[in-house]
C-alpha cells in the first residue's frame, strides 16, 4: 500500500517537473521578446529595481511550505538565465575568483552573468566607465573594520554611478594544505580579512608572520603552493584551490558583514525604498558642516552613513561621503540638495538606488 502511494506521488512530481519545465521555457520566450523591445528602443538591459519588485512580490505571495529564502535564490537564477538569453550581463568584480566580492557578484546577478575578475578596485571602475562591462562590484565597508578607502577614493574622480548594494555575512577560515594549523609557519591574506581576525591570530598563531596580499583568493592560491603557509579565506576558496579548513570561523566578531556596491552608468528610477549617496565639501567656517547636516534634519531625511576623507587636492581639506534614505528625484530630496548646493564648496550625487532589504537587525541574505 505504501509502495503504491509512493509511486503515485513520484509520478505526480514528475508531471509537475514537466510543467515547471514548460513554464520556464515559456518565461524565457517572453524574456526574449522583451529583450527585442529593449534593443529596439535603446532601453537598459538590466533594471535592478525590477528584479527587486519581482522577488518581493513572489515572497509576499508565497503561501508555503516552500521556503521563501530558497524561492529568492531560484528566481534570481531564473531571472539571470533569462537575461543571458537577451544578452549576457557583463560584470567586473574585484578578483580573482573565490573572493567575497566574487560571491557578492554571483549573489546579486545570478550565475548566468559573464563575470570579469579585475585585480584592483580602480580597474573595476575603469571597466564600467569605458563600457567594457555593464556593471561592477566592489567592497565598500565592513561592519567591524569600516570603509574600504580605495573604493571611496575612486568616487572622487570617477563618473560611474552607484546603482545597487548588497550585504554579505562574512566568515573567514584558516586554510592550509594539510588541514593542521600546526603546519602553518606564515599566513597570507588581505589586510581587511587579517584585521577582522586579529584577536584569533594573536591567541592561536602568535609569532607567526602575516603577509598582506591583494585578495583572500590570492592568499589561498599562495597557500596551495606552499606546505608551510596558511591563508585566511573562504570555504569557496578552499574548494577552488584544493586546501583544507584548519580552523573554521576565525573572525573576531561573528556578526561580520561587508557591504558591496554595484556600479553602473545609468541612473536608477525611484522604487519608493531607495538610498542616495553623495560627496560634498564644506567651507572652512565655524558651523559650516553643522548647517549642511541641519538641512537633512529639517527635511526629515534620515542619514544612514557619514564619512570624511582627505580630498588629496589640498592639505587638511576634506570631502564628506553621506548615505541617506530617499531618491534624488523626490521633491524633498531635490529641495534639500538645492539648499546644500548653495552652502557646499562641491557637491556630487553618486547615485540613487534600491536599498538592500533587511529584517530586524540582520540582513536577510547571508553568505
Amino acid at each position: 500500500m505504501a509502495d503504491d502511494r509512493l509511486k503515485i506521488l513520484r509520478e505526480e512530481i514528475d508531471r509537475l517537473d514537466g510543467e515547471l519545465l514548460r513554464l520556464l521555457n515559456l518565461r524565457a520566450q517572453k524574456a526574449l521578446e522583451i529583450g527585442e523591445i529593449k534593443k529596439r528602443e535603446g532601453l537598459p538591459l538590466y533594471i535592478p529595481h525590477r528584479e527587486k519588485e519581482v522577488l518581493e512580490r513572489l515572497v509576499k505571495a508565497n503561501p508555503g511550505p516552500f521556503p521563501s529564502g530558497a524561492l529568492e535564490v531560484i528566481f534570481r537564477e531564473v531571472i539571470s538565465a533569462c537575461l543571458s538569453l537577451q544578452r549576457p550581463v557583463k560584470v567586473a568584480y574585484l578578483g580573482p575568483e573565490a573572493t567575497h566580492t566574487h560571491q557578492a557578484a554571483l549573489e546579486y546577478f545570478g550565475t548566468s552573468g559573464e563575470f570579469l575578475p579585475v585585480r584592483f578596485v580602480e580597474g573595476v571602475f575603469q571597466a564600467v566607465e569605458k563600457g567594457q562591462t555593464h556593471y561592477g562590484v566592489v567592497p565598500f565597508e565592513n561592519s567591524t573594520e569600516g570603509v574600504v578607502s580605495s573604493t571611496l577614493d575612486m568616487f572622487f574622480s570617477s563618473p560611474v554611478k552607484i546603482v545597487g548594494e548588497i550585504y554579505l555575512r562574512i566568515s573567514h577560515h584558516l586554510l592550509c594544505l594539510s588541514g593542521d594549523r600546526r603546519d602553518v609557519k606564515r599566513v597570507y591574506s588581505h589586510p581587511q580579512a587579517t584585521a577582522q581576525c586579529k584577536r584569533w591570530l594573536s591567541l592561536h598563531l602568535s609569532g607567526v608572520p602575516v603577509v598582506d596580499v591583494s585578495s583572500t583568493a590570492e592568499a589561498a592560491s599562495r597557500a596551495a603552493h606552499d606546505p608551510g603557509a596558511g591563508a585566511i579565506a573562504s570555504e569557496t576558496a578552499a574548494l577552488l584551490y584544493g586546501l583544507k579548513v584548519a580552523q573554521a570561523g576565525i573572525e573576531d566578531v561573528k556578526e561580520n558583514y561587508t557591504r558591496f556596491l554595484i556600479l553602473g552608468r545609468e541612473e536608477m528610477d525611484s522604487t519608493g525604498k531607495d538610498k542616495t549617496s553623495l560627496l560634498f565639501s564644506a567651507p572652512h567656517e565655524v558651523g559650516a558642516l553643522c548647517r549642511i547636516l541641519q538641512v537633512f534634519a529639517q527635511a526629515g531625511i534620515n542619514l544612514t552613513k557619514i564619512e570624511s576623507r582627505p580630498s588629496k587636492e589640498k592639505a587638511w581639506d576634506y570631502l564628506f561621503y553621506v548615505d541617506f534614505e530617499g531618491h534624488a528625484r523626490e521633491d524633498k530630496v531635490k529641495q534639500a540638495l538645492e539648499a546644500i548646493k548653495g552652502m557646499a564648496l562641491t557637491l556630487k550625487v553618486l547615485g540613487s538606488y534600491p536599498r538592500y532589504r533587511k529584517e530586524g537587525d540582520e540582513y536577510e541574505r547571508k553568505a
